[in-house]
Parts: structure tokens; C-alpha cells; sequence
């Protein structure tokens, strides 16, 4: 009895003393790392991995604000009356928001991911077994966005307060790719070619992306035979209405910058989230009078006084604010927690200001970084599974897919807070879902299958496809039990969001009761224990 339950420990925890594996001879920066213990590697490594995520959460902000500038841009249309000839000027929207939530918003929320994937995929060229790494960590990140982030957006509306998805239908469409991706990424593994992916069935799995875009947009604008004739709620034309103007007595030039636009004064939407220096704020309603001040300002900052003012607000440790409050714990705590993030922040104050080319330099910055932050973390991920012994696709399900997940979850949240629906809020989660599998799996998989085709003839085998095949089926059946559990909530309290807090929290508590059970089963799986 004694030694089953050391051989248990042993695999889940990877003790190495229990497996007596040998001394992990890779280091990261250095060779003396090898002479640390075990234990103080292990603790090393695990607290550069907590500080990379901590980099995802500091660059959140400033690629939030990046993707707000790309949302918000409109293009003037100027349209002449062919009888009294008199000009008439309106601004479209460039971007359609329902493709803009399944690109922008899913796709660059799940980049920490699909750059860790793509990573993983381009280290084993040459290898006929595919990294495990990435697909690992695309489910595991599939299941912390379905169970966790919504715990957490049914809970932030206001006691009593309901928010429902106003478009059934483009929801219906998104929730269909999503379900579909894992049920295709099934079929791939234990159907036609068990353990093994072909150039065709990595291609297909890129192309169905841009199935889901057309049939979204399709759905969106209710085209005939392929939209679905059910009826949409009454939904704004911007995504949030603007808050109240914040008591703040120093207004930041991004601000100033963001106030200049042709934007309504009214409108507002979910990325504006952050400061510079990483406090929240409401923009300020723009008036005519702060349009011409910011007439004014665009006039006195030029681009290199901008990226001056950005490395300014990087090293500012203490806000306007944070200098006022009167508790002096929570002051050294923010002051804490800014010292943390001041290298980081420092970093990514190269990143261009966002107002030039319409937050597109920035925004594309914004995923480089973040794709380097990826590496650091393959590359610690890969050094903690030598060291303990543990599985890499355990921490791939747990660590990887909550730390990487991070911006999902954030974006899901404000748009809960800001929204007046549960639209943008839920399509984040189920369009992430089909971002990771048809973008974060099916990119790295084409790139292996098209090496091993011209180098090898040979397909791409997966390893530990059983172990991922597991996880498919227990994502897949706990998330029939988290939508179902939504369409009650529509049917009782007649929205998916808020409601009595009593039922908000017993709903959060049994989506969180879900992820635990996918984290548990897959990883006893992949540990060979079940």
C-alpha cells in the first residue's frame, strides 16, 4: 500500500527522490544553475514563470489601448444629394464589431498562447513528434476560458443587475465553430488518422477559421439561407457607453490624444481600461471644449515628447490617486506592486504611442513582446518538467493555460463591467475557444506537417495523443454541463450575466467546480495514474 501511494506522489508530483530521475543538467542563463538543489531551481523557475505572467498582465494595458485605437477608427464618407447637389458627411465604423471580437479581441487575447504553440512547434522541426506543449496548453487555456472567466463575469454585474446577449444568433454561430473545433480536433486524433496529422488535416483545421469569420459576419448582417431567423435584441451602435467623467485632477496625454478623435463624445468602449501608469480611470465626455484643448495639445506634443512621457509614467511608482488615499497599507501595497512592475513597464515603453497609424505599430509591438515573454516561458516550462519530472502536459493544463489566459480573462471582465450587454463579454471566451484550435493548433501543426512532408514524406505524429483525446472528451462534456447551465439562466432570470446574487454565486462556484474536475481527470491522465 505504502509504495502505490509513492508511486502516485511520485507521478503527479514529480519528487526526485521518489522517481530518481537524473540530475537535469539544462540551465537557463548560466551553467553554475546546475549546482543549485533541485528544490531552490525548482523554486527559481517557478517564480521567473510567476514573473512572466506578471509581464503578460503589465503589457495588458498598453496592447488593450493599442487594439481600442484599431476598434474605434472610422472612415468620413461624404455623400452628395444628386438633386440639390448638397454634400452630406457621416463617419463609418472601418471594423464591424462582430469581427472584430472573433479577431482582434479573441485572437490577440489567446496570442500568449498561440505564440507559446507556434514556439513549441518551430523547436521541434525536424522532430517526427509533434511539441506537446502547445496543444496542452491551447486545451487547458480552452477550459480556464470557459469555466473560470465565466465564474467570474457572472459575478461582476451589480446585485440584481442582468446582462444578456443581445444577438442569440451570432452567439449560437460562434458557440457551433467553438463545439465544433474540439469535436474536429477529436476526429484528427482517434478517427482517420489515430496519433497522426497530415498536411490536409492541418490545413483544413487553418482554413475553418476563416469559415467562422464569414459565417459570423454572415449571421451578423442576416444573410438570406445562411443567417439563422431569430430576432436581435436592441444593442447599441459603439460597444460601451461612457461612464461617468472621473475626479481625477490630472488628465494623462493619452487622454488628451484619445479626446481627438471623431468618435461621439457619448461613446466609449471596453478597452478603455488602464492609465499609463496602471491605474483604471473613465475617459473624460468629450466637449467641445476638450476637443479644441486637444486641438491644441496634438500641437504642443510631438511623437518624440510622447515616447518621453511614456518612460515618464513608467517609472512613476505613485499615482495622483494612490498619493491621496489614507490608508497607508494599501499606499505601500500599490507602491509594491508598481516596483514589481516597473521593469517590465520600463520595457514596454518602446512600444510606440498608440495614436500613430491608428494603433496598428503599437498593437503589432504589443504581440512581439508578448511573443518573447512566450519563449522565456517555454523555456522555464521546459526546465521545471527536467528538474521535477514532472509531465510537461500537467503543467501545460494548470500553470501555462491560467498565467497565458490572463488577457482573456481581463477583457471578458470589463466587458461584463462596461457593457450594457453580455455580448462582447461571452463571444470573448467561446471565440478564443475556436482561435486556440483552428489559429493556435492548426498554425503550429501546418508548419510541422509541411517540414516533415518536404523533409521526411512523412506525417506529423502527436505525442501523448491519447492523453489529449482525454481531455477533448472532458472538456467536451463539462462544457455541455456550462451551457446548459447559461441557457437556464436565460430561460429563469432572462439573462446569462448577474441576477440575485445568491444564483450568481452558486452559478460561479459550479463553473469553477467544473474547471477543477477538467484539471484533475486530465492531468491523472496524462500522468498514467487513470
Amino acid at each position: 500500500m505504502a509504495s502505490t501511494l509513492q508511486r502516485i506522489t511520485g507521478r503527479m508530483l514529480g519528487v526526485s527522490s521518489i522517481l530518481g530521475h537524473e540530475k537535469c543538467e539544462s540551465y537557463l542563463v548560466i551553467s553554475d544553475e546546475t549546482a543549485l538543489g533541485d528544490s531552490v531551481r525548482v523554486f527559481l523557475y517557478f517564480l521567473g514563470l510567476a514573473y512572466c505572467f506578471i509581464g503578460l498582465s503589465a503589457i495588458t494595458a498598453r496592447f488593450f489601448h493599442s487594439m481600442e485605437n484599431v476598434v474605434k477608427h472610422s472612415r468620413k464618407i461624404v455623400e452628395i444629394d444628386p438633386y440639390t447637389h448638397a454634400e452630406t458627411i457621416r463617419h463609418e465604423k472601418v471594423w464591424n464589431y462582430t469581427i472584430a471580437d472573433i479577431t482582434l479581441l479573441a485572437f490577440g487575447t489567446s496570442f500568449p498562447q498561440i505564440s507559446l504553440a507556434t514556439i513549441d512547434a518551430i523547436r521541434n522541426l525536424g522532430n517526427l513528434y509533434a511539441g506537446g506543449l502547445g496543444p496542452g496548453t491551447l486545451v487547458g487555456s480552452a477550459a480556464f476560458d470557459l469555466f473560470p472567466i465565466h465564474a467570474v463575469c457572472v459575478l461582476v454585474p451589480k446585485a440584481g443587475e442582468v446582462k444578456k446577449i443581445s444577438d442569440i444568433g451570432v452567439w449560437l454561430v460562434e458557440l457551433f465553430w467553438s463545439f465544433w473545433a474540439y469535436i474536429w480536433l477529436y476526429i484528427i486524433l482517434e478517427v482517420w488518422t489515430p496519433n497522426v496529422v497530415t498536411l490536409w488535416e492541418a490545413l483544413l483545421t487553418v482554413l475553418q477559421y476563416g469559415l467562422l469569420l464569414t459565417h459570423a459576419y454572415a449571421q451578423d448582417k442576416c444573410w438570406p439561407y445562411i443567417s439563422l431567423p431569430l430576432a436581435r435584441s436592441e444593442r447599441p451602435e459603439e460597444w460601451v457607453p461612457a461612464e461617468p467623467a472621473s475626479s481625477k485632477q490630472e488628465t494623462s496625454i493619452y487622454e488628451i490624444i484619445q479626446a481627438n478623435e471623431d468618435e461621439p463624445g457619448d461613446i466609449v468602449d471596453i478597452f478603455s481600461i488602464h492609465s499609463t501608469n496602471g491605474t483604471e480611470y473613465q475617459r473624460v465626455p468629450r466637449t467641445d471644449d476638450v476637443v479644441e484643448s486637444s486641438a491644441e495639445a496634438l500641437e504642443d506634443f510631438d511623437l518624440l515628447t510622447l515616447w518621453k512621457q511614456q518612460f515618464l509614467d513608467a517609472v512613476t511608482l505613485e499615482s495622483t490617486e494612490s498619493r491621496k488615499l489614507k490608508n497607508i497599507y494599501l499606499r505601500v501595497a500599490r507602491i509594491f506592486w508598481q516596483s514589481l512592475l516597473l521593469p517590465w513597464r520600463l520595457l514596454f515603453a518602446f512600444i510606440p504611442p498608440y495614436h500613430i497609424a491608428h494603433g496598428w505599430i503599437a498593437f503589432i509591438c504589443s504581440l512581439l513582446f508578448i511573443s518573447g515573454i512566450a519563449y522565456i516561458v517555454t523555456q522555464l516550462t521546459d526546465l521545471i518538467s527536467c528538474v521535477t519530472g514532472i509531465n510537461p502536459y500537467v503543467i501545460a493544463f494548470t500553470a501555462l493555460a491560467s498565467g497565458t489566459s490572463w488577457p482573456d480573462l481581463v477583457a471578458s471582465k470589463i466587458a461584463a463591467e462596461r457593457q450594457i450587454t453580455a455580448d462582447s463579454a461571452i463571444a470573448n471566451i467561446t471565440c478564443s475557444n475556436s482561435v486556440n484550435i483552428y489559429v493556435g493548433i492548426g498554425v503550429p501543426w501546418l508548419i510541422n506537417t509541411i517540414y516533415n512532408f518536404i523533409a521526411y514524406r512523412e506525417p506529423l505524429r502527436i505525442e501523448n495523443a491519447g492523453g489529449l483525446s482525454f481531455s477533448l472528451l472532458v472538456f467536451f462534456s463539462t462544457s455541455v454541463g456550462c451551457i446548459a447551465v447559461l441557457v437556464l439562466r436565460r430561460l429563469t432570470l432572462g439573462a446569462e450575466l448577474g441576477g440575485p446574487r445568491i444564483w450568481a454565486w452558486i452559478t460561479s462556484v459550479y463553473f469553477m467546480s467544473l474547471w477543477i474536475i477538467f484539471v484533475v481527470l486530465s492531468s491523472l491522465r496524462v500522468s498514467g495514474i487513470i
